[in-house]
């Protein structure tokens, strides 16, 4: 019996195909790839899972302001370094690289715009930059966009996305800012203006604790985190399990202290609707 020898045809190609990371992002939440332009026009939500990423306030300017209308008010405002803070790291070098990491200058852009054809003014907190911590810069360009609302007779809008509280790079100066952010509101009120506060993935700390949740109408994106101490905290400071999805939009929903929930498609609509109905 005579044996031939087998042949085996090597079906591997030349060139392995070459996946370029900086195409795809990878879901926080359900791990899946997703296509990163498809991600960006998706405003950053998933396609698979519908996760809401965080958007930085360039991206939430652009989703919300009607094209080319909005113009930027106070922003050549950068942080001091009362303190002269260095510790870990020194204040002045953290601030460099944040702006070099961001392009910002500070943790809120504030300008005038226009959301579906209404004037107003907007700001918007930008958890990027060193977790949207309220500093002295930024508690000052809210309240001078209160003052230019004021001014202008026009209605405003914030977008909050902070979960770094109150800047320790500054001490007692950024703790100040809650009740200096919360007494512009009440001078925007008194002048019978309105206030719409938008609350985004996460809404914490300081900024929960002020301007955020002094809006005439709360709106929030959905299963966004917000509240003051994280949930982790609190159940190691009480010792008790906390409910389902505390301290999540929908919970805070059901217990009355939102007044709408708004998908991320639909936050420039419902905005403008509200937008029209108060300046009709």
């Amino acid at each position: 019996m005579i044996f031939k020898k087998r042949r085996y045809i090597n079906l591997e190609p030349r060139e392995k195909p070459e996946i370029k990371k900086d195409l795809w992002i990878k879901c926080e939440q359900c791990g899946k790839m997703v296509y990163k332009k498809q991600w960006l026009e998706n405003l950053k939500v998933c396609s698979h899972c519908q996760y809401y990423g965080r958007m930085s306030a360039p991206e939430r300017i652009s989703s919300l302001a009607d094209p080319g209308s909005f113009r930027e008010i106070n922003g050549n405002m950068v942080s001091a370094d009362p303190l002269k803070f260095t510790g870990v790291k020194a204040y002045v070098d953290k601030l460099k690289e944040e702006t070099f990491r961001t392009g910002l200058k500070e943790g809120l852009v504030t300008g005038e715009a226009k959301i579906s054809g209404v004037s107003c003014v907007i700001g918007v907190l930008d958890a990027g930059f060193i977790m949207g911590s309220m500093g002295s810069v930024v508690g000052e360009k809210y309240v001078r966009a209160v003052e230019y609302a004021m001014e202008k007779k026009m209605s405003f809008v914030t977008i909050s996305g902070g979960g770094g509280g109150a800047r320790m790079y500054e001490g007692m100066f950024s703790l100040m800012q809650m009740a200096k952010t919360s007494a512009a509101v009440g001078k925007l009120k008194t002048a019978g203006l309105l206030y719409v506060s938008v609350l985004t993935d996460p809404t914490m700390g300081g900024v929960a604790a002020s301007f955020a949740f002094l809006g005439d109408i709360i709106i929030a994106e959905p299963k966004a985190l917000i509240g003051f101490a994280g949930p982790r905290v609190i159940e190691q400071t009480i010792r008790q399990k906390l409910p389902p999805n505390f301290q999540r939009t929908e919970f805070l929903y059901e217990h009355g202290m939102i007044d709408l929930i708004a998908a991320r498609h639909d936050l420039k609509q419902v905005i403008g609707q509200i937008l029209q109905i108060f300046n009709t």
